[in-house]
């Protein structure tokens, strides 16, 4: 029975995007064969890499690569840190919530659950750190702070910055924040694959935050099955999202930006 469970998920998957599209490209390395031989080669080659792409083998070795940059430190409560600096992921704005309006994505609101746990382990402020991206998205750090008092950290704990709306701003914001406030040892709590970038934006304005990574999306060991190597659009976003990292990296490393 679990057998037929997997196996119908298998095939399914090739009947909808992305695995649709990779059946109809190599369709068109047959029909490309018989006409232009090194055009269906180069095609082959592109489908090729857009389904492995499209796999869970795949997006678990690359995602898993980026997770395991940082692993949070073994004992938090003795390491000293002042505060905890969350960084935003993406907010939703205009949309009923439990005790007001507007909501945090999947990935802040992660965030902000090890943000809540942390705080109660060490008993320092928490600087939530995101602006409003779009006018149709929510103010970040202020529905964060709400959040934050709902679950019980107190209001004087509890700091803003409401500016940012990237990477670069949430680090250069929150740097000026934190030497205003006289704070000299972060903890830097945001989504395992953002840590590296994030890391590397507050060493550019003179901090050596302690890691926190949170909000993993693969497991640190990984095992094989024949499911993953159908095609998903999930998988497919996992590895776009390591490429954006990864490339997001490189411009501040080479810009300083």
């Amino acid at each position: 029975m679990i057998f037929l469970v997997y196996a119908l998920k298998f095939a399914a998957s090739w009947i909808l995007p992305p695995g649709l599209f990779v059946i109809l490209m190599l369709a068109l390395v047959v029909k490309l064969f018989r006409v232009d031989r090194k055009l269906s080669i180069a095609v082959f080659l592109f489908t090729t890499i857009f389904y492995l792409l499209c796999t869970s083998f795949v997006a678990e070795k690359l995602m898993g690569w980026l997770e395991s940059s940082y692993s949070p430190p073994a004992q938090i409560e003795t390491s000293g840190a002042d505060v905890i600096v969350m960084l935003g992921g993406g907010a939703i704005g205009q949309v009923p919530d439990v005790d007001g309006v507007g909501v945090l994505c999947a990935s802040p609101a992660s965030r902000l659950l090890a943000a809540v746990r942390l705080q109660k382990i060490l008993n320092v402020p928490i600087l939530v750190s995101g602006g409003q991206v779009y006018s149709d998205s929510g103010a970040e750090a202020e529905i964060a702070a709400r959040i934050l008092k709902s679950l019980g950290v107190p209001e004087d704990k509890i700091l803003t910055e409401t500016r940012s709306v990237n990477t670069s701003q949430n680090a250069r914001y929150s740097a000026a924040i934190l030497r205003d406030k006289n704070f000299e040892k972060p903890v830097l709590v945001t989504s395992a694959f953002h840590m590296r970038r994030a890391m590397l934006n507050f060493r550019l304005n003179r901090f050596l935050p302690i890691p926190y990574p949170t909000d993993y999306t693969v497991a640190r060991e990984p095992t094989f099955h024949y499911t993953k190597m159908r095609p998903q659009s999930e998988a497919l976003l996992l590895n776009v999202t390591v490429m954006q990292e990864v490339l997001r990296t490189i411009v501040t490393e080479i810009f300083k930006i």
